[in-house]
């Protein structure tokens, strides 16, 4: 009995100290002050961010894309999980990551290194900026030239910035700046922009949910991770002020959000953009108060893409409750994570081992950046140099970009239309298409300018991406981009082809003569 007395006694201390330290954290620490986290709090909090972002998925996969011009009208709910989890595109590109990272013992995978893994991996199951990048890979296009905005006319919006993200809040506790850089080094792959802010936005918010559990500080703790110049700042403001006017009447607040952030009528930059959901994912934790099960509703009947916003404001909720919380509420979760999309990954992951994967790569990650792990009046705790919130990336200028890449890449594409493998042909004529040089080239050198013109028109994938989209899909940037191509010539295959055509023919380059 006396032992099981000392052990609360002992166990009421260290929770204790760990809300005092939590609040010196939030309110006075200096950049990189070691701050004292007890190890059982770090795992918990690691492991119920992860169930948190794979119940919000795979539990709002039913309201994807669902609710458009009005909300969801979901009542009740109960988080559960009663097959496991499986992958889909909100975590299993983590976790083709995740893997390398531990292996490798590196938390910044060399570029090299993921492009093998995504022409390796990343094979099916994946979408618009995601599906365009890969498809850029076949020809040699490497990141993050797959992400940039001249090439990749998804990457100015897509919600892939953010769906892709949270896992890398969760390896980083506590270091905000860390988590939005490792964040940014993977996102980066397929966006840029604006979606790259959000990257920044939502690591931090994950990193901070560790030693701030107040919802709107969290918030602002994402706000001062981004550029002053990113549009966020005036949709997390707008939003708020909504919350603050109907704070009792979400359905009144979706419906003006609605008619402040579309911006295409609805049409694919709307339903997969930046804008509207991340609107979406404030308002869902703005209104969820910090209750997990009514964040999770919020997020489905607020609509667009659902399933992302779930896991998102899941993932965060889900690091303020922990892991050990979140079990305890009688939810019906089974502890697996089944493969279905990604090659040459584990089939008998669970859900503990993927997040067992995250902790070490924390302790990691926590003793390259200076910190390490101790044993305190008989507790084990870490000690982790905090980082404030601060924007690692700014905001680029498109004319800009375009222009140093002109003067980046210009020697480079010269020499492969001269003396280029077909690849490499066919990888400068898109590029030089892209960046408006394209002219000149065919000008200075039009017999190989021909011949590279012939090599791209081979990669059938990348080019029917492009000039018949992938649903038929149409908006400015790619818009574009499609007049560019047809202006050099270029002509769109015979046929859309479909996902399973896509995906299964492992063919890459075919002869155009077949295609066109």
């Amino acid at each position: 009995m006396k032992s099981i007395i000392k052990s609360l006694i002992l166990l009421l201390i260290g929770v204790l100290h760990y809300k005092y330290i939590s609040a010196q954290a939030v309110s006075n620490n200096p950049p990189n002050a070691l701050i004292q986290i007890p190890a059982e709090t770090i795992v918990d909090k690691i492991r119920g961010g992860l169930l948190g972002q794979m119940i919000g998925n795979l539990n709002g996969l039913p309201h994807e894309m669902q609710y458009i011009e009005q909300p969801g009208n979901v009542k009740n709910y109960i988080p559960s999980l009663p097959d496991g989890a499986r992958t889909d595109d909100d975590t299993d590109f983590e976790w083709v990551y995740i893997t390398m990272m531990q292996k490798y013992r590196n938390a910044y995978l060399p570029v090299d290194t993921i492009y093998q893994l995504w022409k390796q991996r990343i094979n099916r199951n994946i979408w618009r900026a995601n599906r365009y990048a890969r498809f850029l890979m076949d020809m040699g296009i490497k990141p993050p030239y797959t992400g940039n905005t001249a090439f990749n006319p998804w990457s100015g919006f897509n919600l892939s910035g953010q769906f892709l993200c949270e896992t890398y809040g969760l390896i980083a506790p506590a270091m905000p700046q860390t988590a939005a850089k490792i964040g940014l080094h993977y996102t980066t792959v397929a966006i840029l922009g604006e979606p790259a802010q959000t990257t920044q936005f939502f690591t931090t918010m994950v990193s901070r949910a560790f030693i701030n559990h107040d919802i709107n500080s969290i918030i602002d703790d994402g706000l001062a991770a981004i550029d002053p110049a990113s549009e966020l700042h005036n949709i997390v403001k707008e939003v708020r002020m909504l919350y603050k006017t109907y704070p009792a009447n979400w359905r009144q607040a979706r419906q003006l959000m609605k008619e402040k952030f579309t911006r295409s009528n609805n049409d694919i930059t709307d339903k997969n953009g930046y804008v509207l959901n991340t609107a979406c994912i404030i308002a869902a934790l703005l209104y969820g108060e910090g209750d997990y099960s009514e964040t999770m509703k919020m997020a489905f009947n607020l609509g667009w893409d659902a399933d992302c916003n779930a896991a998102t404001a899941g993932t965060i909720v889900g690091v303020i409750k922990g892991y050990k919380w979140m079990m305890s509420q009688g939810w019906q979760i089974t502890d697996r994570y089944k493969n279905t999309t990604r090659d040459y990954m584990p089939l008998d992951e669970t859900i503990t081992s993927f997040s067992d994967r995250l902790i070490e790569l924390f302790k990691m990650i926590n003793h390259d950046n200076g910190g390490s792990e101790a044993l305190v009046n008989n507790t084990v705790v870490f000690n982790i140099p905090a980082e404030q919130p601060a924007p690692v990336m700014q905001l680029l200028n498109n004319s800009d970009e375009k222009a140093r890449l002109q003067k980046q890449l210009k020697e480079e594409l010269i020499g492969a239309l001269k003396n280029g493998s077909r690849d490499e042909k066919a990888r400068a004529a898109y590029m030089a298409v892209c960046i408006d040089m394209g002219y000149e080239f065919q000008k200075k050198y039009p017999a190989q300018w021909k011949e590279a013109c012939y090599d791209l028109s081979g990669y059938w994938k990348a080019m029917s991406n492009m000039l018949t989209g992938q649903y038929n899909d149409h908006f400015e940037a790619l818009n574009n981009l499609k007049a560019k191509f047809i202006a050099a010539g270029f002509k769109a295959p015979k046929k859309a082809y479909s996902d399973d055509e896509l995906y299964n023919d492992l063919v890459v380059w075919k002869d155009p003569s077949v295609i066109y």
